[in-house]
């Protein structure tokens, strides 16, 4: 598994957001300038959150972006989730129940589904509070 470049923005984005919330809505030409990101590349990720309520949107003069929640509210596996889709490391783990039809004699789908677990614990134990406070120290 990896993850790409759109996750990793998004995650950014997001803190950025959490740490400029106090600022009313923030411009994505705000948010670009500080994460050094292209506004274009972020105007991408945007609609990967469409249908969510990770953000609220404003338009016009003094439009643009902030948190629905507070920052201890969002993990970074369901913004993962979002932007990457799956997380599952096998394709196999992508439904589930499981559909594979050797899923009952397939000796390596334990490993899959420990790493899968280990994965999704991890990132949805890391909040964005948690990559804002840099005295923290992640699981």
């Amino acid at each position: 598994m990896k993850i790409s470049t759109k996750g990793r923005y998004a995650l950014r984005m997001l803190v950025d957001l959490a740490e400029n919330q106090g600022d009313g809505y923030v411009s994505l030409k705000d948010i670009a300038e500080r994460q050094d990101i292209s506004k274009k590349y972020l105007e991408q990720i945007v609609p990967s959150f469409n249908g969510s309520d990770i953000l609220r949107t404003n338009r016009g003069y003094q439009g643009g972006y902030r948190l629905s929640r507070s920052p201890d509210k969002y993990t970074v596996g369901e913004i993962l989730r979002l932007t990457e889709g799956s997380l599952a490391p096998v394709s196999c783990l992508e439904c589930d129940p499981i559909e594979c039809k050797r899923k009952d004699s397939c000796p390596t789908l334990p490993v899959w589904q420990g790493l899968y677990k280990a994965i999704t614990d991890y990132l949805n134990n890391i909040t964005l509070e948690d990559l804002m406070d840099n005295e923290n120290r992640l699981p």
